[in-house]
C-alpha cells in the first residue's frame, strides 16, 4: 500500500518559496509510492495540533493552481518559528509528530526552510532513528538571506537580490534629480550575514555608481570610518546612495542598532533602526540632507519582479527531493551546485541536514574591498546569475493574481 505525505513551510518567507512547495506537489502527484500529500499549517506547529489541508484534492479541483502558486509570494502554508526541544530532555512533541505520521499513513515529512527549519529536519532525523520509524524527513532550503552551508545558494535570494539591485537602481534615478548635497541609506535585510545588501551593486551601470558605499556585518563597523568614507564620497557627487546591512557590527561585535532584551525563540537578536542611527549620524556630524530607507518585508515578497532562475531552482529543489526521497533516502537536504557561471550551470545534489543546521556561511573577506566598504567584482558576479529572467505574472482587476490565502485568514481569526 502507498504511503502518504506531510510539507510544510517554516521561517520567514520568500518569493520563491512557494514554488519549491508546488514543486514537491507536483512530484507527489507524478509518484507511484506515494499518494497523498497534506499541508501542515504554520510548519510544525500544525503537525503537533492536527492542523493540515489535503493539497492532493487542492490540485484536482483547480487546474492552473501549482503554476500560480509557483509566483505567489510568502507562504502558502503559513509558517512558525517554533524550535523542538532536546529530545533527551522532552519527547514529548515527537511522540505527538510521530503518533500523527502513523494516523496519516506518513511515508515522508519535508519541511521548506532556513537554518532553524534544518534544526527541526535535524531532530526529527535523529528522533526517527531512535525509535526505528521509517518515515523519511527530508528539509528542502530557502532564505533571503543565502546564508546556509552545504549550498552554493538558497532559493529566495536571488528574487530577494534582483529587487535590492532594481529598487536602488530606482531610487537612484530618484536620488539625482537634485543639485542640492544629500545621503540617502537604504537598510537591507542581514542579521549575520551581507549577501543580500551585497547585491545592491548589481544596480551599478554604465551612467550610474551607486550604491557608492557598503557595508556588511562581515567586517567591524566604525562611525569614524563610516564619516571619512561619507565625505571622502562627496566630494565628487552631490548624492551617495549607501547600502547598509541590519547587522553590522562594531569591533566588539555589538549590534550598531537592536533591542538588546528583545530576541526571537532560536536566540537571535531582534534588529531595527540601523538606517535611523546613520542617519541622525549624518545629520549631526555633517549637516545635510540625509534620508533612511528600510526596505524590511519588501524584500522577502515582491514576487512582481521575482527572478525566473530562481524560482525555476525553487520548484526543482522541491521535486528532486520528493524523488530522492523515493530512493529510500533520509536526513538530507537538497542543494544547488554550481558548476559554472558563465554560463550558468548547476545541478541538485544532496547533503547530511545536521550538517547544514544551526550554521551561518558568510561572505568570504576576500569578496569585500580591504576598506570594508565595498564588494568585489567576483561577489557581483557570483550574484548576477541568479536574477536572470522574468516570471510571467496573470494579472486579475490591474492586480497579480496570487494564490488563495483565506484558509490562513480565517485560521488566524
Amino acid at each position: 500500500m502507498n504511503t502518504n505525505c506531510i510539507v510544510a513551510q517554516s521561517g520567514g518567507p520568500t518569493s520563491a518559496i512557494n514554488a519549491s512547495l508546488a514543486g514537491v506537489i507536483k512530484a507527489i502527484n507524478d509518484s507511484d509510492m506515494y499518494d497523498t500529500v497534506y499541508g501542515s499549517l504554520h510548519g510544525v506547529t500544525g503537525v503537533l495540533n492536527d492542523d493540515f489541508i489535503n493539497l492532493t484534492d487542492i490540485c484536482k479541483s483547480s487546474d492552473d493552481f501549482l503554476i500560480c502558486l509557483s509566483c505567489s509570494p510568502a507562504m502558502f502554508l503559513g509558517s512558525c518559528r517554533y524550535k523542538l526541544p532536546d529530545h533527551e530532555k522532552d519527547n514529548s512533541d515527537y511522540k505527538r509528530i510521530f503518533n500523527t505520521f502513523e494516523k496519516l499513513n506518513i511515508g515522508a515529512f519535508f519541511y521548506i526552510g532556513g537554518n532553524d527549519s534544518m534544526d527541526t529536519a535535524a531532530k526529527l532525523t535523529a528522533y526517527a532513528k531512535i525509535i526505528g520509524s521509517d518515515v523519511r524527513i527530508v528539509g528542502i532550503p530557502k532564505t533571503i538571506d543565502n546564508d546556509l552551508i552545504c549550498t552554493d545558494h538558497t532559493p529566495g535570494f536571488g528574487s530577494a537580490a534582483k529587487y535590492i539591485a532594481t529598487s536602488i537602481l530606482e531610487m537612484a534615478h530618484d536620488t539625482f534629480i537634485y543639485e542640492l548635497q544629500s545621503v540617502t541609506i537604504a537598510e537591507i535585510m542581514g542579521r549575520d550575514a551581507g549577501w543580500l545588501t551585497a547585491a545592491s551593486a548589481l544596480a551599478r551601470n554604465k551612467y550610474n555608481d551607486t550604491p557608492q558605499l557598503i557595508y556588511l556585518p562581515e567586517v567591524a563597523f566604525s562611525f569614524e570610518n563610516f564619516l571619512r568614507d561619507v565625505r571622502e564620497k562627496l566630494r565628487n557627487s552631490n548624492n551617495i546612495l549607501i547600502a547598509v546591512s541590519e547587522g553590522i557590527r562594531d569591533k566588539s561585535g555589538e549590534y550598531i542598532s537592536c533591542s538588546k532584551s528583545s530576541r526571537d525563540i532560536f536566540g537571535h537578536s531582534q534588529l531595527s533602526g540601523v538606517g535611523k542611527t546613520l542617519e541622525q549620524l549624518i545629520k549631526n556630524e555633517i549637516g545635510i540632507k540625509c534620508r533612511s530607507v528600510e526596505l524590511n518585508i519588501l524584500q522577502r515578497c515582491a514576487s512582481h519582479i521575482s527572478s525566473k532562475t530562481d524560482i525555476n531552482e525553487a520548484f526543482n529543489l522541491g521535486y528532486s527531493a520528493v524523488k530522492h526521497s523515493e530512493a529510500g533516502n533520509t536526513g538530507f537536504m537538497a542543494s544547488i551546485c554550481r558548476d559554472s557561471t558563465t554560463p550558468y550551470v548547476a545541478h541538485v545534489e544532496y547533503v547530511d541536514v545536521a550538517e547544514v543546521a544551526n550554521k551561518v556561511k558568510s561572505v568570504p573577506r576576500n569578496w569585500i574591498s580591504p576598506a570594508g566598504n565595498d564588494v568585489s567584482d567576483e561577489l557581483v558576479e557570483y550574484i548576477r546569475p541568479l536574477i536572470q529572467g522574468e516570471t510571467e505574472t496573470s494579472f486579475e482587476n490591474g492586480l497579480p493574481r496570487y494564490t488563495n490565502i483565506s484558509h490562513l485568514i480565517s485560521h488566524s481569526a
